[in-house]
């Protein structure tokens, strides 16, 4: 049986939602080009930003991919206070 082919928002491959890497992914296409398409469709007066932020609330993210946490600062390098 063929799985199901299901679009899912990334999390590897973000700059702000994961959405244009989860369209990418799933056209297996590249994310600068998807990315590059929905910028010309906003700056055209198109749909771009609007179907955006839609699918950002829309599409889920890809199940079993956490985002690894932030890596701690280093640590200061104070002088000794005697």
């Amino acid at each position: 049986m063929e799985e199901v082919k299901r679009l899912y928002r990334s999390t590897t491959d973000r700059m702000v939602a994961g959405v244009c890497g989860g369209v990418a992914e799933y056209f297996k296409i590249d994310p600068t080009l998807v990315r590059l398409l929905f910028v010309l469709f906003a700056i055209a007066g198109g749909p771009g930003l609007l179907a955006y932020i839609v699918m950002w609330l829309v599409v889920p993210e890809k199940p079993g991919a956490a985002v690894p946490p932030p890596a701690a600062p280093p640590p200061a390098d104070t002088p000794p206070t005697t």
